[in-house]
């Protein structure tokens, strides 16, 4: 089925876009006309000093460097980023899995965007690692970090990242790739533009499969199309509607230790799918009220479903085998999400109190809504059977910020803001008679940051502000009792310097989280959540630095200490959170001569612990519950390189592990281990 949409999708976007296509040959040789820019809230912005604006630390990562690492997913683009950690799950992340300066990537504390609307599928109702962007649809990366994050939310303590979605030039671009365990990947781009260069209409369209490493296959389809409109000087619209499903062959439970230590590559659940389909509209207006003030619309609607089926195991046969033998008996945790809302945002640049200032202020509103099913059927019905579980999930939030940046003088300026976030969340349990329960939150977040130009060419940023991330529908109300819980708060600082010297770039920063409340998850008692709120401290580092040494040559390194990341208060006191290294590092020697560029990428990522318990052995059995122990460091070298043999040709390749080391990247009913070696292959052609 999902192989027999691919030509449909190609066909689609050849047929609206069938004019430029058949002027190729013109679109080589002569300047591509320019679109109007689509009117989307940008997290960072696009002037040449938009991001010595910002109080906090800021990477932005564009088409070309994406371009220049290969990466399969947009996590593997993200762990370039100093500050965070990646616990893949497989080489394509098809969920997120991601934490930021010492937060826990295993449950995120930091809020997605893509084109500057939540992506996660439930921000308050939870499950927000369900869905996560493909790169083959990503333009620019932006990482926000520090007391700037305050402008979004909610979840927003490690920072906000942004994916900005390609806006496709005129004409027509085929890239293609293939690669180890029978991967192989097509896309397409194409865009028009109308003689005035005031509209413009693109399409980008992808189909992706493979075996997958461990035999953990997937077959993705995902197409968006993107419109927009000059009515005039003052007035732009633009639309998005995307679609995407997957049909992956992965599931929760890895490889028991004996097999990961004999070297098995076996996939240890053959027989359980996850399977995704995502629909979004978004829909955004910008209007320029006059040279000092802009405001920006945007309404979004998208709808998730995540079949989770999933075959039942017998233990003790299990232990006996020494890997997962499993039952006739399938479950299937089925659930679907929707959102819909509309956030406005005012720029004005003003002249207040005698100082010169550039405001801005948010209003958004959002609904979200789940619909969990557990089916429980046998390998003979085949996903048919019992719903024994029906509840939905509901959220309804209203947030409101505004801040100010005053321009004290040409090197100082301070930027004090408060965000609001009030929401209301409410389940409800049809298999037992409708029984429902509701919770209510408001909180308030303040917060101040700062610049300061210590020369042309150097500057230091800083901040404190108060973040919270929320308790999902299943703490807050769990057994349909109200926790009384408030959402995780966190107060966090920010002290850095940023700058240019020539060939040289650079980057360091300072941070300091405290939570007050942490909550952790996965309680059935409803008087267990409420008492395990406790405190936890993030304290640490990010260094950057860039140098050109010329000859073609250059380099790119980061690196990230957090030497505290520790549990306060509660059960787990003392302890270091799961999922979050003392260490992370990354190196990049890169190579260009004529239209040759070359790569050598290293990626370290430091020990850490599988659970909040930090015990140290990996169970040697099929014991349920949550896994823990201690998973070593790793080291992972790529190779990488790009020909460009005419403007419409290029061809690229990589080596990817290139010492075939042996890793675990997380436990969970197992282990999940790295890929091994791999090879791809690609070209770029441009009709």
């Amino acid at each position: 089925m999902l192989m027999q949409r691919q030509p449909i999708a190609l066909a689609i976007a050849t047929l609206i876009l069938g004019t430029s296509a058949s002027q190729a040959d013109e679109s080589i040789v002569k300047e591509q006309r320019k679109t109007i820019p689509m009117p989307v809230i940008e997290v960072v912005g696009k002037r040449v000093n938009d991001s010595k604006r910002l109080t906090g630390s800021v990477v932005l990562m564009d088409r070309e460097q994406i371009e220049a690492i290969q990466p399969l997913s947009t996590e593997d683009a993200l762990r370039r980023v100093p500050g965070i950690n990646i616990k893949s799950e497989e080489e394509t992340s098809i969920v997120a899995n991601f934490g930021i300066r010492g937060l826990s990537a295993s449950e995120s504390k930091s809020l997605m965007l893509e084109d500057g609307v939540p992506v996660a599928p439930g921000l308050f109702i939870g499950n927000e690692r369900y869905f996560n962007p493909r790169i083959q649809r990503i333009e620019n990366i932006e990482v926000l970090k520090g007391s700037a994050s305050l402008r979004y939310g909610p979840s927003t303590i490690g920072g906000v990242v942004n994916y900005q979605t390609k806006t496709p030039d005129e004409g027509v671009l085929i890239s293609a790739r293939a690669g180890s365990y029978g991967m192989q990947e097509m896309s397409i781009e194409a865009g028009a533009t109308s003689d005035s260069g005031d509209a413009f209409m693109g399409v980008v369209a992808t189909h992706a499969d493979g075996n997958g490493y461990m035999d953990k296959d997937y077959d993705m389809n995902d197409v968006m199309l993107k419109a927009g409109i000059a009515f005039n000087d003052q007035h732009t619209v633009g639309l998005k509607v995307s679609w995407y499903e997957n049909e992956a062959n992965i599931s929760y439970r890895g490889l028991l230790l004996e097999d990961y230590e004999k070297g098995a590559t076996y996939n240890p659940a053959p027989d359980d799918f996850f399977l995704t389909d995502r629909n979004s509209f978004d829909l955004s207006h910008e209007w320029i009220l006059n040279d000092t003030a802009t405001l920006k619309t945007l309404a979004y609607y998208s709808e998730v479903t995540r079949d989770y089926w999933r075959y039942n195991v017998d233990t003790p046969a299990s232990n006996e085998a020494g890997r997962w033998v499993h039952t006739d008996s399938l479950t299937g945790n089925n659930r679907s999400f929707e959102r819909v809302g509309i956030e406005t945002r005012l720029t004005l640049d003003n002249f207040f109190l005698g100082v010169d200032g550039e405001a801005e202020f948010g209003l958004r509103y959002m609904e979200e809504e789940s619909n969990d099913t557990r089916i429980r059927a046998t390998r003979a019905a085949d996903r048919t059977g019992n719903n024994d579980r029906h509840r939905v999930d509901y959220a309804e939030s209203v947030a409101a910020y505004a801040q100010n940046r005053f321009i004290l003088s040409d090197a100082l300026a301070i930027t004090p803001g408060l965000r609001v976030e009030s929401y209301e969340q409410k389940r409800t349990v049809l298999t037992d008679n409708n029984a429902s329960a509701t919770t209510r939150n408001t909180e308030w977040l303040p917060g101040v940051g700062a610049t300061y130009e210590l020369s042309a060419n150097d500057q230091v940023f800083g901040g404190v502000y108060r973040a919270f991330s929320p308790a999902a529908n299943e703490v807050a109300l769990d057994g349909l009792t109200d926790q009384q819980l408030d959402g995780e708060r966190s107060t966090n600082y920010e002290l850095g310097i940023r700058g240019t010297h020539g060939a040289l770039t650079y980057e360091v920063a300072a941070f300091n989280m405290d939570f007050d409340n942490q909550v952790v998850t996965g309680n059935s008692d409803p008087n267990l959540s409420q008492s395990n709120a406790g405190e936890t401290t993030h304290r640490g580092m990010e260094f950057s630095v860039g140098y050109i040494f010329g000859n073609g040559l250059s380099i790119d390194a980061n690196a990230t200490w957090v030497p505290e990341s520790d549990f306060k208060s509660g059960a787990y006191a003392g302890n270091r959170l799961p999922y979050a290294p003392e260490h992370i590092a990354n190196l990049a020697l890169n190579y260009q001569s004529g239209n040759l560029r070359t790569g050598f990428l290293v990626h370290y990522r430091g020990e850490q612990f599988g659970d909040p318990s930090n015990r140290v052995d990996i169970p040697t059995n099929a014991a349920g519950g949550i896994w823990g122990g201690k998973l070593d460091a790793y080291t992972v070298a790529d190779i990488v390189a790009q020909y460009e043999f005419s403007r419409a040709l290029t061809a690229f390749g990589s080596i990817k592990n290139v010492s075939d080391e042996r890793f675990i990247t997380g436990l969970r009913q197992g282990i999940y281990a790295g890929p091994e070696r791999t090879f791809e292959l690609g070209i770029r052609f441009r009709l």
